[in-house]
């Protein structure tokens, strides 16, 4: 296993210099899952909700999120996204719904974290539009599922 980059050599947190570091493509995919009553699920595919739209909303919110990462994780470079696709797809077998995110720049450094944080905006959006039906829905599952590019080279979960 490599060593924790964004601590120099004195052990103090710093933010990693990617200045000599080649720029290439870099994409990433993350997932995760909300699950919720039955009940929740049907009436997010009915698209009766009483806020609007939840899995619209929750797509946008998963793209503007992303596009904030550097502000929200301290050590994190801002990157400039060429694109960032969100995808939430209802799973009736779980009674749950299911985003992923992959997210995609030319530059030094990869955008996993902007994955994630898309994925984990996009949960958190549909929580926040349904909890005055369904408070004990579960967000879980959240991972990366793959990246490409850069020194390492391409990385799968298994």
């Amino acid at each position: 296993m490599s060593e924790l980059t964004h601590f120099n050599a004195a052990g103090e947190a710093h933010m990693v210099d990617v200045g000599d570091k080649a720029e290439t493509e870099r994409v990433a995919v993350a997932e995760g899952r909300i699950r919720m009553a039955a009940e929740t699920l049907e009436r997010i595919r009915a698209g009766d909700h009483a806020k609007g739209d939840v899995l619209g909303i929750a797509r946008v919110a998963g793209i503007m999120g992303s596009k904030r990462t550097a502000d929200l994780i301290p050590l994190c470079h801002p990157l400039p996204l060429t694109a960032l696709e969100v995808d939430l797809t209802p799973e009736d077998d779980l009674a749950a719904v299911r985003v992923e995110a992959t997210a995609r720049t030319t530059g030094r450094t990869g955008v996993e974290m902007e994955a994630l944080t898309a994925v984990q905006v996009a949960l958190l959006t549909i929580y926040d539009m349904c909890k005055a039906v369904d408070r004990g829905m579960v967000m879980d599952g959240v991972r990366l599922l793959e990246k490409r590019g850069g020194k390492s080279g391409t990385w799968r979960a298994e």
